[in-house]
């Protein structure tokens, strides 16, 4: 049985290429998967997943108002669609969240949805929210804080100073988010040398 899968951590923990690598898997069985990636995530182009070592796939964009749902019948229709993958799934909408579990109810097709689950000011993003909501499986990929403790915290550095106000979406790499563990990111320690 099908199940909506939402793996989740803070930057640079190896979402992107973990999706890339089963997409990989998939594609190696000769099964049919279907990659998206919300149009927000525009940093390597558009319509591609790429994770920070290089590797690259393309992907289908989604926007604030795609029916996910209508989007995987008309390509299910074409040929059969054994998964679904999504990147950056944090700025999913609640109704793309509502499609996938159509999907997964639906049509008996898994679902895996990679992203972050908070912001820089420790806040839900729409998409988060909702995959814990609706997730049937919630998996945490984890990684590490300069100090060596698990990173749960992302922190916006503007200035070299970790900044907590301002707009939720401003897509960036490592230039302008560092992942911390929960006491450097509210002490504002960026390296053990401040």
């Amino acid at each position: 049985m099908a199940q909506l899968y939402f793996r989740y951590s803070t930057m640079n923990a190896g979402k992107s290429i973990e999706l890339i690598k089963v997409a990989y898997n998939y594609d190696e069985r000769g099964k049919n998967v279907m990659t998206l990636v919300p149009s927000v995530d525009d940093r390597y182009g558009q319509g591609v997943i790429t994770s920070r070592i290089g590797v690259q796939r393309e992907a289908t964009i989604v926007n604030d108002d795609t029916n996910i749902l209508e989007l995987f019948i008309s390509e299910n229709e074409k040929h059969k669609i054994d998964c679904v993958l999504i990147d950056e799934c944090q700025f999913l909408k609640k109704h793309h969240v509502l499609e996938l579990v159509e999907i997964v109810d639906s049509f008996d097709v898994p679902v895996l949805a990679y992203g972050l689950k908070n912001d820089f000011r420790n806040e839900m993003f729409e998409g988060s929210y909702y995959l814990l909501i609706y997730a049937d499986k919630i998996e945490e990929i984890k990684t590490i804080c300069w100090c060596g403790r698990k990173a749960t915290m992302v922190a916006r550095v503007v200035d070299g100073k970790i900044v907590k106000h301002g707009r939720q979406v401003m897509v960036g790499g490592n230039e302008m988010y560092v992942s911390l563990c929960r006491k450097h990111y509210n002490d504002g320690r960026l390296n053990d040398k401040n």
